[in-house]
């Protein structure tokens, strides 16, 4: 375990939208895919990342239009990146101090995987609530 890089646990392959994207196109996108997050692009570097939860919270319950409202008005973009060589205790360090549950994996400039909480937790210890949880197949 020690000296295992983010590469080794990532979801290579991220999707993304672009900041200008309106988040129905962004939610349609996550439902398409399953998944929870993108990495939000802002031209031709990361510019953020939305969650479902980000359109919920700040979109849908304050009753705004998700075909007005744009990725970039509600996204964080006040985000922190690793590189696949980041150790995942520098992954585990960041998600504990930055309180996030995400993180998005950069390489040269461009988004090359994300890494999740849940990521790390079947990595190290598969046996955990939230490793079982982020393993199990997606509701339906």
């Amino acid at each position: 375990m020690a000296g295992q890089k983010i590469r080794e646990v990532m979801t290579a392959n991220p999707e993304t939208v672009e900041t200008t994207d309106t988040i129905r196109d962004a939610a349609k996108r996550m439902r398409e895919k399953d998944i929870g997050a993108v990495i939000v692009m802002n031209k031709d570097r990361v510019g953020g990342v939305l969650t479902d939860r980000d359109i919920t919270v700040r979109a849908v319950a304050e009753g705004r239009d998700p075909d007005q409202v744009r990725v970039k008005d509600i996204c964080s973009a006040d985000i922190m990146t690793l590189s696949p060589d980041d150790s995942i205790d520098r992954a585990i360090e960041v998600m504990r101090n930055k309180a996030v549950r995400r993180i998005p994996v950069v390489e040269g400039g461009k988004p090359v995987g994300m890494v999740s909480i849940g990521d790390l937790a079947m990595e190290r210890d598969e046996r955990s609530a939230l490793a079982s949880i982020s393993a199990a197949p997606p509701n339906t």
